[in-house]
């Protein structure tokens, strides 16, 4: 009995070693399955555009350039107002878009109380989803790269060129610099435009002189922006920009008045120094010249291409999906 029960137990054990050597190569080879899978190594582009009302057809003729110029798999943070948000989740799951992927997200505009100081000249520069881009952290919480885009553009690239956009070691973001391009400076001239510090920021103040940034530094355009999250929230980029937000308030070291309104001008000054550039062509904003080289096409600047007057209204067009709710219409001449 005593080597029948030996027998068994040295069968048990042999069994048991067995299934062990045998099951590890399984394992791994279930791994190296997955890890070679192209859906598992497909990574996601995270892509935030504001939804303002009066405004959604800017973001519904952007992400359609995005989504239809790209095999890569795009998800857009779409973010808007309490009062904004049906309509868009609606216009997006009722036209030919409802193939994306998109999460929308909530902006509380009681982040900005006692942030912006009120300016009647631009008032439209006020509206609270012009600072999105300041709050992108608390927003996109599990993205380390992020794309952020301001709603009146269009994308005539593949977003996956700009998201391969490289940041230098200690940047918190990638930015199109306004003089990158050869003619920018006559264009600028020519339309009145200002391409430098001292078009932004009141060099009459103390608090502006004291940063000592020369007045004809060239500025950059933050409607683009390839984000780095892990470094903003390193550098605490958002609580460096409501610090100037803030000062703003009680001096008035800028305002809309001057070329770029109150969301460019804390952002030339948090990351004066300190961020990567864009290629060019993923920035066009003087849309005299590149128009069909371009990456991106941006609309910056008082006429929008759904109001009238406005240029280049059919290159905009040719990406821009009716409302199917009938709210929001196109300002033309015959309209």
């Amino acid at each position: 009995v005593n080597q029948i029960l030996l027998l068994l137990l040295v069968l048990t054990v042999c069994a048991i070693l067995y299934n062990k050597v045998h099951q590890v190569p399984l394992a791994l080879r279930n791994e190296t399955v997955d890890l070679e899978s192209p859906e598992e190594m497909e990574e996601e582009i995270p892509v935030v555009i504001c939804a303002a009302a009066g405004r959604m057809g800017a973001a519904v003729a952007a992400i359609s350039s995005i989504y239809s110029n790209t095999e890569a798999s795009v998800l857009f943070y779409i973010v808007g107002l309490k009062t904004t948000i049906p309509h868009i989740r609606k216009w997006i799951e009722n036209s030919k878009l409802k193939e994306i992927k998109f999460k929308v997200v909530e902006f509380n505009p009681m982040v900005l109380k006692g942030k912006i100081r009120q300016d009647a000249s631009r008032p439209e520069l006020l509206q609270p989803l012009n600072f999105v881009r300041f709050y992108l952290p608390l927003l996109i919480q599990k993205h380390e790269k992020v794309i952020y885009l301001d709603d009146d553009v269009i994308v005539q690239g593949d977003i996956q060129e700009l998201y391969d956009t490289k940041l230098a070691p200690g940047h918190a973001a990638a930015f199109s610099d306004d003089c990158d391009l050869p003619s920018t400076h006559e264009m600028v001239r020519s339309v009145g435009m200002q391409n430098t510090y001292m078009g932004f920021l009141d060099y009459r103040k103390q608090a502006i002189r004291d940063l000592g940034i020369s007045p004809s530094t060239c500025s950059f355009n933050p409607g683009v922006i390839v984000a780095n999250m892990t470094e903003w929230k390193h550098q605490r980029i958002t609580k460096q920009l409501e610090k100037w937000m803030q000062r703003n308030v009680e001096e008035n070291l800028y305002s809309s008045t001057l070329g770029g309104g109150v969301a460019t001008s804390p952002m030339l000054i948090v990351f004066h120094g300190k961020y990567s550039s864009i290629n060019p062509m993923w920035h066009i904003r003087h849309l005299e010249q590149f128009l069909q080289e371009a990456k991106l096409l941006h609309w910056n600047g008082r006429y929008k291409p759904w109001d009238y007057p406005s240029v280049h209204t059919d290159l905009w067009e040719n990406w821009f999906i009716p409302d199917p709710s009938g709210k929001f219409k196109l300002t033309r001449p015959d309209s």
